[in-house]
């Protein structure tokens, strides 16, 4: 394959309507040669003509198609988008760990302007990836097609005090939103660590916060507005288009492109929130009762240690109080010397422990207390770039799963319950086989451990089942590489084998043939995808990974 102007290009081709000094074109002729099979590569649109990269299947031959104009619509809505266009646009995610260059970058401020990208997508045979802020630490967002961000599409739409519901622009960011309605004396009834997202992104990923009797956030959806690659808009909710909504609350993106969102909120309150220090064992030994002990309730563990951090938070009407600042607790400390301990241990991994033990000692080993706002107690600085995996089990199986974690970090060793379906070297004790034996890792602290209620949407990990959460992490201090992949592959081995489901957000290696096992209603929602994206408009690398059978072909995005 050779590689020309931005443009790859496979065998013989020719290109049409241009002249000759171009490096990609070939020796001039007037004259119509036989016609092969031919792939159209590339195009390049100017005026009204339309350049056609072809690549034939003979490389001896070639033909001259003859010019091929672009539809005078189509002319018309490139001209007329064009002041939405950044042209040479790089998209890397926030984590620094996925980036891409599409073909167009467009940043609508209207559902119309979408509409006529979506039409623009269309007449070139562009594939379409809508984006927030790009906070998924995975793939989901790249494409090298036309990518939409909705940044713009921020706008408060309504507010109905007397039910506590709002109506946003979906590209709106949580913190903006926060905002909102702060002023209404309103609040989300739960988030996640942060609020850096858009609110699609939120609800397409399935986003959670922590709490028993508290859903994911998707699960807050009453109703939403949706364009199809047809450029159709659906109004959509739990009484209308039912299937197309309960299909749309989590959609990856994978149906179109998601405008308007009208959620439940609650009043705004505020929340005590308490974090004490615990013992690993004595933990998973009262797990129960410690999930219900509080509304709210996170665990923060410390890996090469049986140190865990107990989090909890209930609503208060108690006046705001925070804790008194430290070094220890100062953003310097906390950003700044363990960054810098973390790059020292990119070279010295047997570190790792002792950094761990000292964190904890120094940030974790006495009690905290705190009265905040809702949305401070909940949100917490991410600090630095990562790489992150995480998956929800039934919470029955939290105690199971966080010791099979932790025999997996300390010794290398892989174990799950016989009859799981994974292959591999392994030997079998008491109905428990040993899947992969390898030398002890060193990993970074904390994994985090949350609890959500069962909801009802169709791709949320949480369908059906009361869910753990459990999510490992590993810091790229600095933006430099570490070492995870072994992590995350005997991590997954071992959340498949508590009937876990993998975050949508995050990068996994679970194809459509093993999550249409683990997600009910996968099947349902591949149906509603064909039918309204039947020619795959909405799919990227991503999606074609997760969401589509190996077994079917789909062009490249």
């Amino acid at each position: 394959m050779e590689h020309q102007n931005g443009v790859d290009v496979e065998g013989s081709f020719i290109v049409v309507d241009r002249d000759t000094s171009l490096p990609y074109t070939t020796p001039p002729s007037t004259e119509l040669q036989p016609e092969l099979n031919a792939t159209i590569t590339s195009t390049y649109v100017e005026d009204d003509n339309q350049t056609i990269a072809i690549a034939l299947d003979d490389e001896s031959s070639w033909t001259l198609a003859g010019t091929r104009n672009i539809p005078k619509d189509a002319t018309a809505l490139q001209k007329e988008l064009h002041s939405l266009l950044t042209p040479t646009k790089t998209f890397e995610n926030w984590a620094r760990t996925f980036r891409c260059i599409p073909d167009q970058y467009y940043t609508p401020t209207s559902e119309e302007e979408i509409i006529k990208i979506i039409h623009l997508a269309r007449l070139s045979g562009k594939h379409v990836k809508p984006i927030g802020t790009g906070h998924s630490p995975s793939d989901l967002a790249c494409t090298d097609g036309i990518m939409i961000n909705t940044d713009k599409l921020n706008h408060l739409i309504r507010v109905d005090k007397k039910n506590l519901t709002v109506t946003v622009a979906a590209g709106m960011k949580l913190h903006r939103l926060h905002d909102h309605l702060e002023l209404y004396d309103l609040a989300m009834s739960n988030l996640g660590s942060i609020s850096d997202q858009s609110v699609a992104g939120v609800m397409a990923t399935a986003t959670h916060g922590t709490g028993a009797e508290y859903p994911s956030l998707c699960a807050s959806i009453l109703d939403l507005t949706l364009i199809t690659a047809k450029g159709e808009k659906i109004y959509c909710s739990k009484t209308e288009n039912v299937d197309i909504f309960n299909a749309a609350a989590c959609s990856l993106g994978a149906l179109g492109i998601i405008t308007r969102m009208t959620l439940q909120c609650e009043r705004a309150f505020r929340l005590e929130n308490k974090q004490e220090p615990a013992k690993l064992g004595d933990v998973l030994n009262d797990l129960d009762n410690i999930i219900h002990s509080a509304e709210h309730v996170r665990l923060w563990w410390y890996p090469h240690t049986d140190n865990v951090v107990v989090w909890r938070a209930n609503r208060t009407t108690k006046d705001i109080t925070r804790p008194i600042s430290s070094w220890s607790t100062s953003r310097w400390f906390i950003f700044h010397f363990y960054q810098g301990l973390l790059n020292v241990c990119r070279f010295i991994p047997s570190l790792i422990p002792t950094l761990s033990r000292f964190m904890f000692w120094a940030t974790q080993s006495k009690p905290i207390e705190r009265v905040d706002s809702s949305v401070n107690v909940f949100n917490f600085d991410c600090l630095f770039p990562q790489y992150v995996n995480e998956w929800s089990i039934p919470w029955s199986r939290t105690a199971e799963a966080i010791r099979a974690l932790d025999l997996f970090i300390e010794n290398g060793s892989v174990q799950v319950e016989s009859g799981v379906g994974i292959d591999s070297n392994e030997s079998h004790t008491q109905g428990i086989k040993t899947v992969k034996k390898e030398t002890a890792l060193k990993v970074h602290f904390p994994i985090e451990i949350r609890f959500v209620k069962k909801d009802d949407v169709w791709l949320s990990p949480a369908y059906g089942v009361d869910s753990c959460y459990i999510g490992i992490i590993m810091y790229r201090p600095y933006g430099k590489p570490v070492p995870y992949k072994r992590f995350w592959a005997g991590f997954e081995q071992i959340m498949a084998s508590f009937e876990g489901r993998p975050h949508w957000a995050k990068a996994h290696s679970v194809t459509y043939e093993g999550l249409v096992q683990s997600y009910p209603k996968m099947e349902a929602f591949s149906e509603v995808r064909q039918k309204l994206d039947p020619e795959g408009m909405f799919l990227n690398s991503y999606l074609r990974r997760h969401l589509v059978p190996t077994s079917v072909p789909t062009s490249s995005s």
